[in-house]
C-alpha cells in the first residue's frame, strides 16, 4: 500500500510506540507508518484503513496495538465477526478492558443482542472508566432496541450522567440516544427537548441533533444544488424543444407550399 512520504510513523501515541519497540527498527517504522495511515483514514475512507490495517496485520500481528487497529478497521467496514476476533485477541494480550463496550456492540452487529446484553452485566464493566461505562449504556440500549424493548432502552440510558448538565465527551451522544429511544415510544414532546439538550452538548458535530429537531418541527430542508441541477435540466430540455420547433419549421412550409402547387395545377387541368 502507498504511504505518503511525510508520514513518516512518529505521529503514532508513545504507548503504540513503546509496544513497536519489540520489534526491529525498520520493521517497527513500516508498522508505525502503515498504523498512522489507519488512523487517518478510518472515519472518512475505512476500506482504505482496512486495507492498511492488514498490511500492519501481516507485519506485526504479535503487537496488540496492532490487532487493536485492525479490530477498529474492520468495525468500520462492519466486519463484525473479524473485529471482534481482534478485539478478543488484543484484550488476551493486555488484560485491558477498556475494548469491552466496542466487543458488546460487535455482538449486536453480528445480529446477537442478547449477548451484547449479558456483556453489559458482567464484572468488566465495573473495571471500565467513566466513559466506558456510559458507552456500556449505550451499547445496552441498543440491545434492547434491536430485541423490540423500546420502553427498557429508556430506562437503561437514564442515569446520574444523563441528568448532569456538566458537558463531557459523552454527553452529546448520550442525550442523543436518550431522545431516540424517547421519540420510538411515542413521547415525542420529551423527545424534542433531548434532542435540544443533546444539540446544545454537541460542539463536535458528532450527531444530527438539529435535523431530528427539523424533522420533529415540520421543517424540510431542500438541497440548493440539486434544484439549480433541475432548474438546468428543465431549460436544456425548453432549448431542445425550441431546436426541434424551429427545424419542423421549414418542413411545415415546404408542405404548405406543395399543397398550393397542387392546387393550382388542379384548377389549370379544369380550365
Amino acid at each position: 500500500m502507498p504511504i505518503p512520504e511525510d508520514v513518516t510513523g512518529d505521529e503514532i501515541d508513545a504507548d503504540v510506540r513503546q509496544e513497536l519497540m519489540s520489534l526491529p527498527k525498520t520493521l517497527a517504522e513500516d508498522v508505525a507508518r502503515n498504523l498512522v495511515m489507519v488512523a487517518n483514514l478510518l472515519d472518512e475512507e475505512p476500506e482504505q484503513a482496512y486495507a492498511y490495517s492488514r498490511v500492519a496485520l501481516r507485519l506485526a500481528s504479535r503487537v496488540a496495538a496492532v490487532r487493536e487497529a485492525a479490530g477498529f478497521a474492520s468495525y468500520a467496514t462492519g466486519q463484525y465477526s473479524e473485529a471482534l476476533a481482534e478485539f478478543r485477541a488484543a484484550r488476551r494480550m493486555t488484560g485491558s478492558v477498556e475494548l469491552w463496550p466496542i466487543m458488546a456492540d460487535c455482538e449486536r452487529g453480528m445480529g446477537r443482542p442478547e449477548r451484547a446484553l449479558a456483556m453489559a452485566g458482567e464484572p468488566e464493566v465495573q473495571k471500565l472508566d467513566k466513559a466506558g461505562q456510559v458507552e456500556m449504556r449505550l451499547v445496552a440500549a441498543g440491545a434492547r432496541k434491536d430485541m423490540g424493548q423500546a420502553e427498557a432502552a429508556v430506562v437503561t440510558l437514564q442515569s446520574p450522567e444523563l441528568a448532569s448538565n456538566a458537558v463531557q465527551p459523552w454527553t452529546a451522544r448520550l442525550r442523543y440516544a436518550y431522545a431516540d429511544a424517547l421519540l420510538e415510544v411515542g413521547r415525542e414532546t420529551e423527545a424534542r427537548e433531548w434532542f435540544a439538550k443533546a444539540l446544545e452538548a454537541d460542539q463536535g458535530g458528532t450527531t444530527n441533533a438539529s435535523d431530528r429537531l427539523a424533522e420533529l418541527d415540520g421543517v424540510e430542508f431542500t438541497d440548493a444544488l440539486e434544484e439549480d441541477a433541475e432548474t438546468e435540466a428543465k431549460a436544456e430540455v425548453e432549448v431542445e424543444v425550441e431546436v426541434k420547433d424551429e427545424a419542423a419549421e421549414p418542413a411545415e412550409a415546404k408542405d404548405v407550399e406543395e399543397a398550393k402547387d397542387a392546387k393550382d395545377e388542379e384548377s389549370g387541368s379544369q380550365g
